[in-house]
């Protein structure tokens, strides 16, 4: 029987081909391989539209095709190392959109590289997971480790996590859709188990960096891993060159439950970037 998990990567990838991007293995340093989603090389038609983006979408090192053999799990190294991909790619200037991890490795590439990240769009994430924080969230989702909730390994534990990860989860969805998701969704399971111990750090290793850069918090009503007082003071700690934005009847995984809705915010905090930029 066909993996309908595998199935669906396999069309999303057609749809990304068909809308203009491509993958790109990129040699990041020996041992560090990053693919990239991006335009390709060749010359590209003009866009009826004025405002044109061009997408750069990463797989994480041990995510989709991205690896290393270096032991580094830190926040910091993925950052550099995406920053380094970026640049291999041509990419100057950019507006980083980050959802949960990748809110975090964001976070972190726009306090290295000022120069590289132009402005933010972070969902369902914080600037460090402290393991007072992190205490706080684990205990209100029933959990003792990251992951137990993130990295499950049974049918139930999918259906956890999506329940956790979603506004609402519908009773009727099959278990063998969640059997089919746990048997192709987490390949490097070690070093991800890895990745998720690395990302909490102690409370007095933490101090909360001032960007220059805009960011924009764009987040679900219904979030239950980063729930709206998390992001109400994650706002607060940024300042003024945050705003929080928020989608309704949506969880932590707001781009996947509410993709219409997700889509309409972003376009319209990237238009105003795109003023804003101009007007400088």
């Amino acid at each position: 029987m066909v993996n309908i998990v595998t199935l669906q990567k396999s069309l999303v990838q057609i749809l990304m081909k068909f809308n203009g991007v491509e993958p790109k293995k990129v040699e990041i340093e020996p041992g560090t391989v990053m693919n990239f989603w991006a335009p390709p090389n060749r010359k590209m038609k003009k866009p009826r539209s004025r405002i044109h983006y061009s997408v750069y979408v990463p797989d994480l090192l041990f995510f989709g095709d991205s690896a290393t053999a270096a032991g580094n799990r830190s926040r910091r190294f993925q950052a550099e190392c995406l920053a380094t991909g970026l640049r291999k790619l041509g990419v100057e200037r950019c507006v980083v959109v980050g959802l949960s991890y990748g809110g975090m490795i964001g976070f972190k590439m726009a306090e290295l590289y000022p120069d590289l990240v132009e402005s933010m769009v972070v969902s369902g994430s914080v600037e460090a997971l402290t393991e007072s924080l992190s205490n706080r969230r684990l205990k209100r989702l029933g959990f003792r480790r990251w992951s137990e909730c993130l990295m499950p390994t049974t049918v139930e534990g999918v259906k956890e996590m999506f329940r956790v990860g979603t506004h609402w989860l519908p009773p009727w969805i099959p278990n063998w859709i969640f059997k089919d998701y746990l048997e192709v969704m987490f390949s490097h399971r070690k070093e991800r188990e890895e990745l998720l111990e690395a990302l909490v750090i102690r409370d007095e290793d933490f101090t909360p960096y001032h960007y220059h850069q805009r960011i924009y918090l764009l987040w679900g009503d219904g979030d239950k891993l980063f729930d709206l007082e998390v992001a109400h003071n994650l706002k607060e700690q940024l300042g003024d060159k945050a705003k929080l934005q928020c989608i309704e009847k949506a969880g932590h995984l707001s781009q996947f439950e509410r993709p219409c809705a997700y889509n309409a915010h972003l376009k319209r905090i990237l238009a105003s970037l795109t003023a804003y930029e101009q007007l400088q």
